[in-house]
């Protein structure tokens, strides 16, 4: 057997700890929640929050590669996720063409177009300083939400587009029970989109952890040396803003297909870019997994934190001051927001691996 040199021992030894590091074995007990929740949850409503927890996952993880491994600020990532959802939308529902080759179509020309438009915004806004490519990708998204506003003949305007998924995807599509359990389309789409999500989770760790990954974490540390080191930095930052572009893509598509439904307040409203800087700020930025913890915090939250007026009401119901306290559920998100960034400056994932670096070096 040749001898390893020592870059190739180093990843060696660098592959076998992930393997059996506790982390590792957390990311497998998530996956087989994921995979379980159709079977242990009848509600509706869990398997709704569930879903969106994994497609905004995959959305999350891919805005972290250019903001967290790469230090891109981009405004108008959510700009790709609509074209995705878009696509999907006008192929089912304007154009009417409800089969699965269309619908794998409409996926691939989003990735094509959402790949193309990231790499002619980034060769024209990359070589500026950050805040003006910040700029320019919130003013394309901005732009992106009018035109999806005001061009109701192929975008349906404000009203969107409702439609129909094709064959077993559907939603009144009916596979019979196994074992007690009755098999819908709903499960098919769930499914379909679990396993474009964790194969889109693989993409990116494949990325970040390959020689363009770490030239990317080179640029963000020190840019300067990076350049001094021949690297044309600029080209890197397209190539993973491109990259990022049509990961997102992807999710708006399975967002699409989940949902059956697209708007420009669903896919392009510049709330749901908020929401993904909180999930990335609340998971931590260059963990990726963060991203799963990110967005489970606020879809939970969001789901659930509303119904404390009903709970609160039900048990004091002669108590008005408490049904008035229980009706402000958007303070009680920000205070949980304000205690999570206090004590996890790093994000939830961030700051856990901090704590076991500094215990296994002390």
């Amino acid at each position: 057997m040749p001898m390893m040199n020592p870059v190739q021992q180093f990843r060696s030894t660098e592959k076998k700890a992930r393997f059996r590091s506790p982390s590792f074995f957390l990311r497998i007990i998530l996956l087989a929640f994921f995979i379980f929740t159709p079977l242990l949850f009848r509600s509706f409503e869990v398997l709704d929050v569930v879903l969106k927890i994994i497609i905004f996952s995959a959305l999350v993880a891919s805005y972290d590669v250019i903001l967290g491994y790469t230090g891109i600020v981009s405004l108008g990532h959510v700009l790709y996720f609509g074209i995705g959802s878009y696509f999907v939308g006008i192929f089912m529902g304007k154009l009417g063409w409800i089969s699965y080759s269309h619908l794998a179509l409409s996926f691939l020309i989003a990735i094509v177009i959402s790949g193309i438009l990231s790499v002619l915004i980034g060769l024209f806004s990359l070589r500026i300083r950050a805040i003006f490519f910040a700029m320019v990708t919130l003013a394309f998204m901005e732009f992106a939400f009018i035109l999806s506003s005001q061009l109701r003949s192929i975008t349906g305007g404000d009203d969107g587009i409702s439609f129909k998924l094709p064959g077993i995807l559907a939603v009144d599509y009916n596979l019979g029970r196994f074992l007690g359990i009755e098999f819908t389309g709903r499960m098919v789409s769930y499914y379909l989109i679990l396993i474009v999500s964790v194969i889109l989770f693989l993409l990116m760790l494949r990325f970040v952890h390959s020689p363009v990954g770490r030239v990317l974490q080179s640029i963000r540390d020190n840019e300067p040396r990076s350049i001094a080191l021949g690297y044309r930095t600029y080209l890197f930052q397209v190539i993973a803003s491109s990259f990022a572009s049509c990961i997102a893509a992807v999710t708006g598509g399975c967002y699409a297909i989940w949902v059956c439904y697209v708007s420009p307040d669903s896919s392009l409203n510049v709330s749901i870019m908020v929401d993904v800087l909180l999930m990335v700020i609340v998971g931590g930025m260059g963990t990726l997994y963060g991203s799963i913890y990110g967005a489970a915090f606020l879809m939970i939250t969001r789901a659930f934190l509303p119904k404390l007026q009903v709970l609160i009401a039900s048990i004091l119901p002669g108590v008005p001051m408490a049904t008035r306290l229980s009706e402000r559920w958007l303070f009680y998100f920000g205070l949980l927001f304000i205690i999570i960034v206090y004590f996890f400056p790093k994000g939830i994932v961030g700051t856990v691996q901090e704590f076991f670096s500094r215990k296994k070096n002390n």
